[in-house]
């Protein structure tokens, strides 16, 4: 959970992975969840594809063992804040608290695990990304978000994920409800995409 001095803005938010051609990374926030959480990391070992976990702190508290699994499948960790709170009007300082425990409980579900990025709640990055960058932490953006907090069914999930650009970054959801259409989603996409020749990635 390295510190730093950074100096980052807007501009920096990641929104596109740093490689050529037909690559998407998934991303998932608000978790972890059970059962949903767990379903999907039962898609992606089968898939063999690797995403980005931005965990909630409190439901980090709560389910340990999935961070555990997450970690141990070799996805990658993103900082969610604690409590999905809008930090957009918060003071640096309430930011960093929160931020930081946040990583606490990551750090005591999985000693040593490492977080590269952080995603704002709501999008809403206000102070958030300089004292991310001073926590060690890249912010995360997206290039595709599919508004699956509103479940519109399955198959229209998977309709508009094929929105994806070449290199872009689908925001998707674990956590915050009942998430099992985009887990239906995301199991019908990654063949049709692999069909189409996209690979999978993550960002770096």
């Amino acid at each position: 959970m390295g510190t730093g001095t950074f100096s980052l803005s807007r501009g920096d938010v990641i929104e596109l992975v740093d490689e050529p051609g037909r690559t998407v990374a998934l991303t998932f926030d608000d978790g972890p969840d059970p059962p949903d959480t767990t379903a999907l990391l039962d898609v992606l070992a089968r898939e063999r594809v690797r995403a980005v976990f931005c965990l909630v702190g409190a439901q980090v508290e709560a389910h340990p063992e999935i961070v555990r699994r997450i970690v141990a499948e070799g996805h990658l960790l993103g900082n969610h804040s604690f409590h999905h709170d809008d930090l957009e009007e918060w003071e640096p300082e309430a930011v960093r608290a929160d931020l930081e425990r946040t990583l606490a409980a990551i750090e005591a579900a999985v000693p040593g695990a490492e977080v590269p990025f952080f995603r704002a709640p709501y999008g809403h990055w206000g102070r958030t990304i300089r004292v991310a960058g001073e926590l060690g932490m890249r912010p995360l953006g997206w290039q595709l978000s599919v508004w699956d907090w509103e479940p519109p069914g399955a198959d229209e999930l998977v309709r508009r994920m094929s929105g994806v650009v070449p290199r872009g970054i689908i925001l998707l959801h674990d956590g915050g409800g009942d998430r099992s259409q985009t887990v239906e989603a995301v199991a019908t996409l990654i063949p049709r995409l692999r069909a189409e020749g996209w690979t999978f990635t993550v960002p770096r």
